[in-house]
């Protein structure tokens, strides 16, 4: 693991740096005290797809907090042979594939403007002085020099234009001759963490699920996942609170198949955050009830329990949703909905562990039948908060827990 970004009360870095802003005639200094907080993630699993060659990758990630420098990450994780990555660039976002004028950074990666990152393995780069305003898009470019890894790592769904280009482009303001990405369905690829430095950070909370995290019924390229309405609120009231959405669609906590099982991946997708200080465990239980053969609720409890443990181990709060209703669903019964509401009742008890309860089943149930999704915040098929749903689970958040 990269060392120039250590984590939480190690959150140093080794030397100063000083690198031109946009403005010219600016300089900005790389603190060696400020802890480095995460303002952008995704939860990394195999998309599947066939890899790149010779190719240029422009990756549009949303911020939630601002920064004075920045920091990205690459995962291989799922790949089978080593990944290549070179000429990486970051940049303001103008619109669709371009870029601002001017605000252009190189990145390197131990001094190196290329990286070889093994199987199974992560890069961070290089630390970069580059002004990240809050709740903003920034590009990164990635030039592929040969052929990528057949089982890419990245992630499904990610429900934001991906822009592809033949060779070397990545410092094109313009993208010329890219075009938004037909091999996934809006997927990110090897790009999985951006971490900033900002004086007035307070930490970052991990938004931990599969679809509901994940925003599956929200619209592609307006950031309406409900982690990215609670970021907005959080900027609003004034809050610099780092918000990193791994949610992973099909997740549940026992199987791996959509990302690995909810259990495994919690320590890389939550405890090894930058400066993760609260985990918000949301929907991953909902798949383990939908998917054929339930599992009981003191199973389903002793999963919260067990991820509530890790977390306080690791110094994190750990806040847990209720489980959000589905009657409609096929494989919906009234067992099932009684270990659902086992459930609810389990998470608001001390033995839970549970510092404090998201109640995701009031904010989109329906007061005559709890059972059931709202119909205004019913996407449809009964399980998907629609996008008023979405700002209905947002809203719902207390917004006192993070200070």
């Amino acid at each position: 693991m990269n060392t120039r970004f250590p984590r939480i009360e190690r959150a140093v870095v080794a030397a100063a740096l000083i690198l031109p802003l946009s403005s010219p005639g600016s300089a900005q200094t790389i603190s060696t005290t400020l802890p480095w907080t995460g303002t952008w993630s995704t939860a990394a699993m195999s998309t599947g797809d066939h890899g790149f060659n010779n190719q240029t990758i422009r990756q549009i990630v949303h911020t939630s907090i601002g920064g004075t420098a920045v920091g990205v990450q690459f995962s291989n994780l799922y790949g089978s042979e080593p990944l290549v990555i070179g000429d990486v660039h970051v940049a303001l976002r103008a619109s669709g594939q371009r870029t601002v004028p001017g605000s252009d950074r190189p990145v390197t990666f131990n001094g190196q403007t290329f990286v070889t990152i093994e199987p199974g393995h992560i890069e961070m780069s290089d630390p970069v002085a580059f002004q990240v305003p809050a709740f903003s898009d920034i590009a990164v470019s990635a030039y592929l020099p040969q052929q990528t890894p057949m089982e890419t790592t990245g992630h499904v769904d990610g429900l934001q234009d991906v822009y592809v280009a033949a060779g070397d482009v990545s410092l094109d303001t313009e993208f010329t001759g890219g075009v938004a990405n037909a091999l996934g369905a809006q997927s990110y690829y090897f790009l999985t963490d951006v971490v900033v430095q900002n004086a007035s950070a307070t930490g970052a909370v991990v938004a931990f699920g599969a679809s509901i995290t994940d925003g599956l019924a929200s619209a592609p390229n307006v950031n309406g996942r409900w982690p990215n309405l609670l970021a907005k609120r959080l900027q609003q009231a004034g809050m610099t609170v780092g918000v990193l959405n791994k949610g992973i669609s099909g997740n549940d906590f026992f199987t791996n198949g959509s990302g690995e099982a909810g259990l495994s991946r919690f320590q890389r997708d939550v405890l090894d955050q930058w400066n993760v200080k609260w985990v918000i465990i949301s929907d991953d239980a909902v798949n383990n009830l939908i998917g054929g053969s339930p599992p009981t609720a003191a199973r389903l409890n002793a999963a919260f329990t067990e991820l509530t443990q890790r977390a306080h181990a690791a110094g994190v709060k750990a806040i847990c949703s209720t489980l959000t209703p589905f009657q409609g669903v096929s494989s919906w019964t009234p067992d099932i909905e009684a270990t659902r509401e086992a459930v609810n009742a389990f998470v608001a008890t001390p033995e839970s562990g549970c510092d404090a309860v998201l109640n995701q089943a009031t904010a989109i149930g329906d007061p005559a039948n709890p059972a059931a999704i709202l119909a205004t915040y019913d996407s449809g098929d009964h399980l998907h908060p629609n996008q008023a749903g979405l700002q209905a689970i947002a809203n719902s958040v207390n917004l006192d827990w993070f200070k």
